[in-house]
């Protein structure tokens, strides 16, 4: 299969990037990081989540973030709902599209979320009405799909079974995590193969982490499936909690670069991008996740 012309990429690091980071971060920080990557030209930023600030201190002000930041034309600014409630929070922060997860694993959807897939999803039906009903979008993400801190091997059978429902129930966009990056490009296509039966591919998404040195081959090999929709987080922000001193979420530089050495069009300008990255670092008082960025700065 040829290799798609454009490809969006859908940034994660103001809450997948964020949410890990153990120091306090002020809305004016995060603010700061949005606006720098819309003016860098994403086109869709996941800005925070409404979800108990007793399990995610870190996304505590994400109503104010919402409030605060310049939203420029054509730009989605998203966030993470977990169930009603959180929705119902997003929805009077003016939030114009929403993201719902469910695991593919049990043992995973148990330690994450109290409670198993089928009554994740179940979770979701209330939700998913008042989204319907509010005119508001809603993304899906499907997390451990090609390995589980838990569970070890996952079958695919069992991810499309996850990401039929979602897309069922009105996910307009079903995004596939490798939430533990163990996935290699082999797994990848043959679980792109599988989901693909059930769900159109331009309505797949990827989303690799990089704990294991796999997700720009795995950003390849979806590529070459007919995926165009791919996950990451600038500076490559954001942690995998089960892996001690493993790399978490795909540098948003890296892809770029990748795109960009493959004449695949996203509309994002890398200098810019690699600034924004450079910014929230020294905030965070951390390195540079992205060896882009890295090996751009040190020129």
């Amino acid at each position: 299969m040829s290799l798609p012309k454009s490809v969006r990429l859908v940034e994660v690091g103001p809450r997948d990037g964020l949410q890990n980071e153990k120091q306090p971060i002020s809305v004016a920080d995060k603010v700061r990081l949005v606006d720098d990557l819309s003016a860098a030209g994403l086109g869709y930023v996941e800005v925070g989540s409404f979800v108990s600030p007793k399990w995610v201190p870190q996304m505590a002000g994400s109503a104010e973030v919402f409030a605060a930041i310049q939203r420029q034309p054509g730009v989605t600014y998203a966030a993470l709902t977990p169930n009603l409630k959180g929705f119902e929070a997003a929805l009077q922060a003016q939030v114009e599209e929403v993201a719902v997860f469910a695991a593919a694993s049990e043992a995973f959807s148990q330690k994450n979320i109290n409670c198993s897939i089928a009554e994740s999803l179940a979770r979701f039906v209330p939700l998913m009405e008042a989204a319907k009903a509010a005119k508001v979008r809603v993304r899906g993400y499907v997390s451990c799909v090609l390995g589980c801190p838990y569970d070890g091997e996952i079958d695919p059978a069992q991810v499309a079974s996850v990401a039929r429902e979602l897309y069922a129930m009105g996910c307009y966009e079903v995004s596939l995590g490798d939430t533990i990056g163990t996935g290699t490009p082999g797994k990848t296509r043959h679980l792109i193969n599988v989901v693909g039966r059930d769900i159109p591919r331009h309505l797949l998404a990827g989303h690799f982490h990089d704990t294991y040195g796999q997700a720009l081959a795995n950003i390849y090999a979806s590529l070459q499936e007919g995926i165009q929709v791919f996950d990451s987080s600038v500076a490559g922000l954001g942690g995998c909690p089960y892996a001690k001193g493993a790399t978490g979420n795909v540098a948003t530089e890296d892809v770029l670069y990748m795109l960009q050495g493959l004449g695949i069009d996203t509309g994002i300008d890398m200098d810019k991008l690699i600034a924004a990255g450079q910014r929230i670092c020294e905030v965070l008082g951390k390195a540079n996740g992205s060896r882009v960025a890295r090996a751009r700065l040190s020129q």
